[in-house]
């Protein structure tokens, strides 16, 4: 796989997608559909920058996250995997863009990465996360642990 190309333009309240699965554009279509429906109980108007470039297609997360990391305002990088377009409900992959640099010690960085460093989510999810992360309300260990506790391991946006 050649280099990922720089992402650009997205406004800093917007959630990155990443579309990384081109076999089914119907599935795509309805992802797209999903994520730009009004959120929390619709009182809010959806905000996404997609990336759907096949340049992206099959991209692995250890490749993904430094293109994604260049961008200073990002706490997490949504992933429209072969999971997304394959499962019912299409879930998307949460990955935090944290680094054990930007922590004060090891220990700091295990306990915000106690569930892992990536979960998935609904499409409803994603601005709920998307939003609560950049303010800073809640953190991204949070959603991993909800994410943990659900019995198909995926946060559901309440």
């Amino acid at each position: 796989m050649g280099a990922l190309p720089t992402i650009t333009g997205r406004d800093e309240f917007a959630a990155l997608v990443v579309r990384t699965d081109y076999d089914d554009d119907r599935a795509w279509q309805d992802v797209t559909a999903a994520l730009t429906e009004p959120w929390g109980d619709g009182a809010y108007e959806a905000c996404v920058h997609f990336v759907d470039d096949p340049a992206w297609a099959d991209a692995p997360v250890d490749q993904t996250l430094p293109v994604v990391s260049a961008d200073e305002n990002l706490s997490v990088v949504f992933l429209a995997d072969r999971t997304t377009m394959r499962t019912e409900g299409h879930p998307l992959l949460a990955i935090t863009t944290l680094t054990r640099e930007e922590c004060l010690d090891d220990e700091d960085y295990e306990q915000l990465t106690e569930f892992g460093t990536e979960f998935r989510t609904t499409p409803a999810g994603v601005h709920d996360v998307h939003a609560n992360l950049s303010i800073g309300n809640l953190g991204f260990e949070e959603y991993a642990a909800w994410a943990h506790d659900d019995a198909e391991g995926v946060y559901r946006s309440s």
